[in-house]
């Protein structure tokens, strides 16, 4: 890797020629004020106060570089304009507010003059920020002592339960449903010292006894997934993923690290190692016997791995069977119904039996159900599920309906050879997918690259949308999935769709071949009974859609379900 192209040791979302310039940049503004700034790795020093250059260089990556002096200047003419201490006992008061701030926020000198502030984690302390007007300062020990620690601590968590923020639920790659909590505000990651009351605000329920995981990756942002039952599994993975990603991306990085929230405190559940630079998240005793009794008792409930194909039969019926009524848990029935598909054919590889078929159509029904009624704005909207025909109330854009429910009713759709119901999905804005989905720009642009195939845009068209798909999921883009789900299991279709696009049949063999072999590692290595072990799905409708280009297809291959490939139950009843 040449040197243009190496992360910067102190500011790695920086290349190392980027960073010298940030550097210039900040020395130069200070230099030009008569000052004698001194750049020190990841900050510059001028006039006794150290500022550090993190979160500027984080907005500077997002930016053409001709606009970084302009940038510079605003940031540094706003630190000069902030606070600089002498408010009254009664403005301290008023204004104060909890803040988390990183472990090492202060090291050495600066650590004398914060002497109040108390750890609350691995890797978190919590001091008191003056929120004024035009600057955030954090308040130092003579601060404190002119309002009092204990009056401050109090007004502190007051402001901050005060605090307005946005809540969206989204469903990270493994599936797990994660509550996302953000704003322009410093304050929102501080949230977390005030979980219980957050949860309460923004979802109407209590936190479950087992506690919740939390991350708190920026400043601007929080994540939390409440332990209730086995997908806990899942949302450890899902959730260290997008907080080390969120972490990455910035602006105001907090921390990397995921935390479990039980009985009042928060534990670190992520580990550091020093010598290989690396993080791994390792849960204690008590934590990992709670997920494996609670992915042991979740028995038929929706994508349960231990649940059986007729359990899970007769939770989709029940789901069915009330969606007029309820039509909020259409995401739930869905999961369920998609578990059920892939259950099935553990016992019938090649789907060869009706109810397989039957499964396969429900999954797929259901997933168009979704869309159909988030597309309406108004009315209601006639679906067919199973023998049924539903009458379902126009929602408008639903949390449910994101990304990855779109991307898994498209494969099911492409199975099923459900031509409308694909032009139908090829409708759904863009905007919608990305309101409800925490994802990684890569999947935006990999969907974009599907609706306008599927809607016949001119191939000048398609290709770079294929293009920007596959620039967007290099380890440097897309940071907020987990490395081993991208390259083994959702890079896949792409690099299918890529031969098929260019009429490649060999070529498309051997990538199928190879995303079948990657299917089974990445299974493999989860260890998980997961239903969706069952079936590469991704894969599977590419094979679909390639039967039906006239491209051989081997249907003897673990992970496809040759009656799906070849067509042999479409047409048998109506869907």
């Amino acid at each position: 890797m040449s040197q243009n192209h190496t992360p910067d040791v102190h500011l790695p979302m920086l290349t190392v020629p980027q960073a010298e310039r940030l550097r210039g940049l900040a020395y130069d503004y200070f230099a030009r004020r008569g000052g004698r700034p001194a750049v020190e790795g990841g900050a510059i020093a001028h006039d006794g106060r150290l500022s550090p250059l993190t979160t500027l260089a984080q907005r500077c990556r997002t930016i053409p570089e001709e606009h970084w002096p302009e940038l510079v200047a605003e940031h540094f003419t706003r630190l000069e304009g902030a606070s600089q201490g002498g408010e009254g006992r009664e403005e301290l008061l008023r204004q104060s507010y909890l803040r988390l701030v990183s472990g090492d926020a202060f090291d050495g000198d600066a650590a004398d003059h914060f002497r109040y502030a108390r750890p609350v984690a691995e890797d978190l302390l919590v001091a008191l920020a003056l929120n004024a007007p035009t600057s955030v300062r954090i308040l130092s020990d003579a601060d404190v002592t002119r309002a009092g620690l204990d009056e401050l601590w109090a007004a502190g968590r007051a402001n901050l339960l005060g605090e307005p923020v946005k809540h969206m639920e989204t469903r990270g790659p493994s599936g797990a449903l994660l509550h996302s909590v953000s704003g322009d505000s410093h304050f929102v990651a501080s949230k977390a010292l005030v979980l219980p009351e957050l949860a309460q605000a923004v979802t109407g329920r209590e936190l479950p006894e087992a506690g919740a995981l939390v991350a708190v990756p920026t400043r601007h942002l929080l994540a939390f997934h409440p332990i209730v039952d086995g997908t806990v599994v899942d949302a450890v993975n899902d959730l260290s993923g997008y907080a080390l990603g969120a972490y990455q991306d910035g602006p105001g990085s907090l921390t990397p690290r995921l935390y479990w929230w039980h009985q009042g405190r928060l534990v670190c559940l992520t580990v550091f190692d020093h010598e290989s630079r690396s993080l791994s998240v390792q849960p204690p005793q008590e934590l990992l016997e709670m997920m494996k009794r609670l992915r042991g008792e979740q028995g038929t409930s929706t994508g349960s791995p231990t649940a059986t194909a007729p359990d899970l039969a007769r939770t989709v019926d029940e789901f069915i069977g009330r969606l007029e009524q309820d039509p909020a848990s259409l995401g739930d029935a869905f999961a369920a119904a998609l578990a059920l598909a892939h259950a099935r054919c553990a016992a019938d590889p090649d789907a060869a039996m009706l109810e397989s078929w039957e499964a396969w159509v429900k999954a797929m029904q259901i997933g168009s159900a979704i869309f159909a009624t988030t597309l309406a704005r108004e009315g209601t909207v006639q679906c067919r599920v199973g023998d049924r025909v539903l009458t379902l109330p126009a929602t408008g854009p639903a949390p449910y309906a994101d990304a990855r429910a779109w991307l898994d009713a498209c494969w099911l759709a492409l199975v099923c050879r459900e031509r409308d119901r694909l032009t139908m999905l090829s409708q759904v804005p863009l905007d919608d997918l990305r309101r409800a989905s925490a994802l990684d720009d890569y999947v935006f642009h990999w969907i974009d690259t599907l609706q306008s195939h599927w809607l016949r845009r001119p191939m000048d068209d398609i290709v770079p949308k294929l293009i920007a798909t596959m620039e967007t999921s290099h380890p440097h883009a897309a940071t907020r999935t987990p490395r081993d789900f991208l390259d083994l299991v959702d890079y896949q279709p792409v690099a299918l769709f890529h031969r098929l696009i260019t009429d490649d049949k060999a070529a498309f063999a051997t990538a199928l071949a190879e995303s079948l072999v990657h299917h089974e590692r990445y299974w493999n290595g989860q260890r998980s009974n997961d239903p969706r072990s069952r079936v590469a799905l991704g894969p599977l409708a590419m094979a679909c859609l390639a039967h039906d280009w006239e491209f051989p297809v081997d249907t003897a291959s673990p992970y496809l379900p040759k009656y799906l490939v070849d067509r042999g139950w479409c047409g048998e009843f109506p869907t």
